[in-house]
């Protein structure tokens, strides 16, 4: 199973390392392979280090990709993480 959502960083820091920690430490408990784009750059969703070089800023529009048996519940939760307010 293949999915896909596009999803807007509400952070006001955008997807710095506290939320890009989360969102791979979520990812890498499920059965999926998740990926993240910005425009033209695509990063593992489970590496911290890939997901802080998208230097995705509050307002930036994310397409995030994920496939496996667990591919709606690995989308849910880096919505999910992506929802939260970071400091």
């Amino acid at each position: 199973m293949v999915v896909h959502r596009t999803v807007v960083v509400t952070n006001p820091a955008g997807l710095h390392a506290r939320p890009s920690a989360a969102i791979a430490q979520a990812v890498r408990r499920l059965r999926a392979k998740v990926e993240i784009r910005n425009r033209n750059e695509v990063v593992d969703a489970g590496n911290i280090l890939e997901i802080m070089t998208l230097g995705a800023a509050q307002g930036a529009e994310l397409q995030v990709t994920a496939k496996g048996p667990d591919a709606e519940l690995a989308l849910d939760a880096v919505i999910a993480e992506m929802a939260k307010r970071y400091e």
